[in-house]
């Protein structure tokens, strides 16, 4: 297993100076750890200004969003290419860009495939919706988003997979999973991957959750 990893991401909040600051603030929250990486994900547009102080701080960056391509007559967008050596890692497949933006599971597949071929670690987030819960199909939700985010990629590129088990259902709303539920969606993942990808690399692949995460119930997830 590699070092604990603790991402942030700040959706469309803070303007640049706002994200600056907060930065800066951090540094003086947060002491360094070696088995700990912190990442933060700010708007696009606070991206290269505080990549600056970020780097300087040991805090790596996350891109929330991009397009698969890599140029083109594709206005507003912006690629992993452009994305290269400013970031480390970038989301694929939250939640609000398949439910509110209607990314299907062949935007997701490219944008993984993008990012590893412009050497950004994808950070695939995967997760069922309240619905899905209630009539028991979590692990079957889980299983689809996995294979279809993950198909086009080769074992050697999943060693380095973040994948980010996120309910939908407890994003934003003050509801979170119980320790024992992220458990078992964790368990469920590891197998698929393992499916996948073979033992070795569903040992090496590190797990996040996110959903209504807090100070009080942060080190339970931390301890999973």
């Amino acid at each position: 297993m590699g070092k604990k990893l603790i991402i942030a991401n700040w959706k469309m909040n803070l303007s640049i100076g706002e994200a600056s600051l907060f930065v800066h603030k951090l540094v003086d929250l947060i002491e360094p750890r070696k088995n700990v990486d912190v990442v933060l994900a700010p708007s696009l547009l606070a991206l290269q200004s505080i990549s600056l102080q970020a780097h300087m701080h040991h805090f790596k960056l996350a891109a929330q969003n991009f397009y698969w391509r890599d140029s083109g007559a594709f206005t507003g967008e912006v690629s992993a290419n452009q994305l290269r050596g400013l970031v480390q890692y970038a989301l694929v497949g939250h939640s609000e860009r398949r439910h509110i933006f209607l990314e299907h599971d062949r935007d997701i597949r490219n944008k993984v495939q993008a990012a590893y071929r412009h050497g950004i670690i994808p950070v695939l987030c995967v997760g069922e919706t309240a619905i899905e819960r209630t009539m028991g199909e979590t692990t079957d939700v889980l299983h689809d988003q996995l294979i279809g985010g993950l198909s086009n990629i080769t074992s050697d590129d999943a060693d380095t997979l973040v994948i980010a088990y996120e309910p939908v259902w407890a994003i934003g709303t003050g509801n979170h999973a119980k320790p024992v539920d992220v458990e078992s969606a964790a368990k469920a993942i590891r197998s698929q991957v393992k499916h996948l990808f073979g033992a070795e690399t569903a040992k090496k692949i590190r797990i996040l959750y996110g959903g209504s995460v807090t100070v009080e119930n942060a080190g339970s997830f931390l301890d999973i």
